[in-house]
């Protein structure tokens, strides 16, 4: 990815990645001075509708995160044996992606395509690792914000097995039905 300027060039941008950075949604619970001090390290960069942001299971570019300024991401992943990816969600401005991988430098785990023209704000390792030195408390608190929105995701992905799980303990249950009432006509 070529890193466009840094996001403190842009004034606009960089008060409305703090305002972002504060929501509750974001989970980071950063003070007005903390969310400057990690916007410091971040970078504008800009993507045309449908660019391939990140593509699951690559290993190439694992070394930044974005959070989304403008416009919108759709967030793919791959359906088990089918060519096909299934649409997990559409993300908009607040959002960030492509933070486990900044965190533990393992493949993109989905694929994000732009919806729609995007301006986003990049936090790579090395910002990250920047802000560590300069500013060690925020960037902790930054670091519990990205862990707990991870827990938050893996939390609501374990009710989505618990679901898919009794969905597939009722099919079994009509199929034994089916054979049952099957076998007593013959």
């Amino acid at each position: 990815m070529a890193w466009a300027r840094p996001l403190s060039e842009a004034p606009d941008l960089a008060g409305r990645a703090v305002d972002l950075l504060r929501t509750p949604g974001a989970l980071l619970n950063l003070a007005p001075d903390e969310a400057a001090s990690v916007v410091a390290q971040m970078r504008l960069v800009h993507f045309g509708p449908g660019v391939t942001l990140f593509r699951e299971g690559d290993g190439m570019l694992l070394d930044h995160m974005l959070l989304l300024l403008e416009g919108e991401v759709s967030i793919d992943m791959a359906a088990t044996g089918h060519a096909d990816s299934v649409a997990i969600s559409v993300v908009g401005p607040g959002s960030v992606i492509g933070e486990m991988a900044l965190l533990d430098g393992a493949p993109r785990s989905a694929s994000c395509t732009t919806v729609s023209a995007v301006q986003a704000a990049g936090l790579s390792r090395k910002g990250l690792e920047a802000l560590i030195d300069q500013q060690p408390r925020t960037a902790a608190k930054l670091l519990v914000g990205l862990g707990a929105r991870t827990a938050e995701r893996l939390r609501a992905l374990g009710d989505q097995l618990q679901m898919y799980a009794a969905l597939v303990e009722d099919q079994q249950r009509t199929i034994e039905r089916l054979r049952g009432a099957g076998s007593g006509r013959l």
